[in-house]
């Protein structure tokens, strides 16, 4: 008996042990709108025992400590520490946003909007939105819902997708990725081609309209977008993805983390390929993305980040729109392509473009104090690469050669037999291929202090340095048969017989200083919080022309010319209750103009460099409101910018002589009202709505505008521009959406988007407008409507999480015009267009391990 007693014990000692050694947790992470927080951070409170939650916000795991707390952590969100004792699920773990959770990014605490805080209109997408809604589309297109958004694919290609905010293109939409500015220095635009696989490492895609959040000295007329990229995972393990779509589409890849090591070390990598043979005719695509980042914690006080991340890519293009009845009358209906050819059986993009453009930060921060921190990055970005087109004597004529009729592909093997001919006889080619490079490099410096004064008061103070070198030219691409091609552009080396690679027509380089101060005042006590913030900034430009001037010549490098800009803003919000808030914003800047407003002529002549450039102005105001409850949420502001003296530049010839004027006095107005909600129906049912209404419209005609040459000598006669209440073009002033999200079961989700656009004026010149009697606004373009459909299913694979995706764009094959360039009769049968995609499908897996 006695031994059975003593084998009892030992049994109960053993299931005990067992029991203990097997205590699971489990629950779901989600937002202050109970929406799920997928890739948050659940750890045992002193250990690297943890997990992180999967698609749904859900997580699972076993521990050997039978008591004790878990920390949760999402970036952006305030940390909760939950206590647990023995096998617990604890349901929904709800996180508020906050904005000390931020300190990975770049600029601490102030690229991201926070809820009921931050005076400003935001929209804030996070990855699993991302992943769900993607599939084969271009990245800008994940925000189409999102009110004062208007993205389309452009010409088509891979890539060249393009964004507007609340009308505004996006050379005046600063751009930001980690804390860091995007946009091209000289000219301000961002080629989304150059970051298509950001998507792949995107954590949150936060949209600021208006003056927008950002305290670094960026002027952001239309909005800012901010992207912060995955940083290193808590949890050691990755993922494994593939997908594939129509013509051709296939993209796969991996991302593997180490987890937070023992020595502090903590390493997170991705990358992945893309290829396919494009919707559009001619449009092949193959690209590559990489990702990684290394940090390593110094102490408690301290901690490096690396990063480093770019996507090598290269595709056909569609650069030249056509007309709607070329579209109806061509065999490949809205597919049609002017821009590509045959060449030996194989298809060759006479439009194309290849780059990669790379960006690697040194990311320090520093917890000096309780009261007080610092962050620092450091910051480089090379670009190498550009995009293909015509040249030769006869271009003109021979690449108009099709293959039957002119809805055909080009004939490039009748350009490569004229061209042998010609070799035979010892002269260059008649027609090839140029590609126009730009090149780029540039560094930076990226600091902000932050201290808190007082418990209701803080300072944040920071500077921003960068230095950009933009190396323009022209190479031989592709000689076509030809054994060289003639060019006497030169002044150094005339009369060249080039080869492939050779540079042709044009060399020059741009150079791009910055400097800017920013500081802030920010005031947090109770239900009100406000701020007042003051920026500086000095442009610089210099051009160097290696083509047009001898080695000899001192006016092959211009002088530096700089130019002042600054910025003013601030504004409050209040929460009136725990429901409703409301918010206010005002500000005024002025922004330097752009490098070709300085250099007119693009050459060095001095009588062709604006060196009084004048700035562009802008004030804009915004009044907000909120409302906030576990099932509905939604926002409505109003807004108002206000720009004066846009930068235009315009060349004219008179008795032959090419003369150029910087148009001064062109104003613009965009304002609006917009409207976003999210009504949780049930726990399985989630529906989502927009509207956005605008109205942008240029406010004034500009009269007795003149010529004068370099004696300052009018030249010619005085003219007028007629723009008075025209429409601002190329952009929807009237976009809605609805969405619905519906859990048919257990991981299984249906999704249903519906977007409408409306109100779309072609794009047109206003420096075209010179006669009293064209004042008709420019052509306005059919309204249109699309649905987009997906559906997720999650399982287990073994023992890995995995997720199947199908998503179907455009399901009902509607066909709509998303770009068009106006026309002389301001009408349909004049204008020039893209239409959009029709139908298309992506299947997606992603095993988690």
């Amino acid at each position: 008996m006695r031994n059975f007693k003593h084998l009892l014990m030992a049994v109960l000692l053993l299931t005990s042990t067992a029991i203990f050694a097997q205590t699971k947790l489990s629950g779901k992470v989600v937002d202050e709108t109970n929406q799920p927080l997928p890739g948050a951070s659940v750890v045992v409170e002193g250990t690297t025992t943890g997990t992180s939650t999967d698609f749904d916000g859900n997580f699972s795991f076993e521990v050997s400590n039978s008591s004790g707390a878990v920390i949760v952590s999402f970036v952006g969100y305030v940390n909760k520490t939950v206590a647990f004792n023995g096998t617990k699920n604890f349901g929904a773990i709800k996180l508020a946003p906050s904005s000390e959770t931020l300190d990975e990014i770049v600029i601490t605490a102030t690229s991201f909007a926070i809820d009921r805080k931050t005076p400003v209109a935001v929209s804030t997408v996070k990855a699993d939105i991302i992943e769900n809604k993607l599939g084969s589309q271009e990245f800008p297109e994940i925000l189409k819902s999102t009110p004062g958004v208007y993205a389309t694919k452009s010409g088509g290609g891979f890539g060249d997708s393009r964004i507007n905010l609340r009308g505004f293109e996006s050379s005046n939409v600063a751009v930001m990725i980690n804390g860091v500015p995007v946009n091209d220095m000289e000219n301000g635009w961002v080629y989304w081609s150059n970051w298509a696989g950001l998507a792949d490492v995107t954590s949150a895609m936060q949209v600021q309209r208006g003056l927008g959040a950002s305290k670094v000295a960026v002027p952001s007329i239309g909005g800012t977008i901010n992207i912060l990229s995955k940083t290193t995972d808590v949890e050691k393990g990755g993922n494994v993805f593939v997908g594939v779509g129509n013509d051709g589409y296939q993209k796969y890849g991996a991302t593997v983390s180490t987890g937070l090591l023992d020595n502090g070390f903590a390493v997170s990598a991705s990358g992945a390929k893309t290829k396919g043979n494009g919707y559009v005719d001619g449009t092949e695509f193959e690209g590559y993305n990489y990702f990684i980042n290394i940090s390593k914690q110094i102490g408690d006080n301290h901690k490096l980040s690396f990063t480093s991340f770019g996507a090598p890519q290269e595709h056909g293009q569609r650069q030249n729109r056509s007309s709607i009845e070329t579209y109806r009358n061509a065999e490949s209906g809205i597919k049609f392509n002017p821009d590509w050819g045959i060449k030996n059986g194989s298809v060759t993009s006479i439009e194309n473009n290849f780059y990669h453009k790379s960006q690697t930060s040194l990311n320090h921060y520093w917890t000096i104090s309780e009261k007080s921190n610092l962050s620092t990055a450091l910051y480089a970005s090379w670009g190498t690469g550009g995009g293909s087109g015509t040249a030769g004597d006869e271009a003109a004529s021979l690449f108009s050669v099709r293959l039957g009729g002119d809805d055909q592909p080009v004939d490039l093997d009748n350009i490569v037999e004229i061209n042998r001919e010609r070799g035979e006889q010892g002269l260059g080619a008649a027609a090839y291929l140029r590609a126009s490079r730009n090149d780029h490099e540039w560094y930076g410096l990226l600091s902000t202090f932050k201290t808190d004064l007082n418990e209701n008061l803080a300072f944040v103070g920071g500077i921003d340095l960068r230095t950009y070198t933009g190396k323009h030219f022209s190479e031989v691409h592709d000689l076509l048969g030809a054994s060289f091609a003639d060019d006497d552009n030169d002044v150094n080396n005339p009369n060249r017989a080039l080869k492939v690679g050779d540079k042709r027509d044009y060399w020059n380089d741009g150079e791009v200083g910055w400097q800017g101060l920013f500081t802030q005042l920010e005031y947090d006590k109770d239900n009100l919080s406000s701020f007042v913030s003051a920026s500086i900034s000095n442009t610089s430009y210099r051009r160097i022309d290696y083509f047009n001037y001898l080695d000899s010549d001192p006016n092959q490098e211009t002088d530096k010319y700089s130019f002042v800009g600054f910025g003013i803003k601030g504004g409050a919000n209040y929460n009136l209750t725990d429901n409703h808030n409301v918010f206010a914003n005002i500000g005024y800047f002025e922004k330097a103009g752009g490098f070709d407003a300085v250099f007119l002529g693009y050459d060095n002549e001095i009588d062709n460099i604006n060196e009084d450039a004048e700035n562009q102005k802008i004030f804009s105001a915004e009044l907000g409101y909120g409302y906030r409850s576990d099932k509905l949420s939604f926002n409505i502001n109003l807004y108002r910018t206000q720009w004066d003296d846009r930068t235009f530049t315009d060349n004219f010839s008179v008795n032959g002589e090419d003369y150029f004027v910087n148009l001064l006095g062109v104003n613009a107005l965009h304002q609006g009202i917009e409207f976003d909600a999210v009504y949780r129906a049930s726990d399985k049912l989630t529906l989502t709505g927009m509207l956005s209404i605008g109205d942008w419209i240029w406010t004034n005609n500009i009269e007795n505008v003149q010529i004068f040459d370099d004696s300052q000598q009018a030249v010619g006669d005085p003219y007028n521009l007629y723009i008075k209440d025209l429409k601002v073009g190329d952009a929807a002033q009237t976009t809605a959406a609805l969405g619905l999200d519906y859990e048919l079961m257990e991981k299984t989700y249906f999704t249903v988007d519906y977007n409408y656009f409306g109100d779309y004026y072609a794009d047109f010149e206003p420096n075209n407008r010179t006669t009293s009697t064209d004042t008709d606004q420019s052509w306005q373009a059919p309204d249109y409507g699309v649905f987009d459909a997906s559906i997720r299913y999650g399982f287990k694979f073994g023992e890995f999480d995995t997720t199947l995706t199908a998503r179907m764009n455009n399901v009902f094959n509607t066909e709509y015009i998303s770009d068009a360039r106006d026309g002389n009769s301001h009408d349909a049968g004049s204008a020039t267009v893209w239409y959009g995609y029709g139908r298309t499908f992506n299947i997606s897996a992603k095993i988690k391990f």
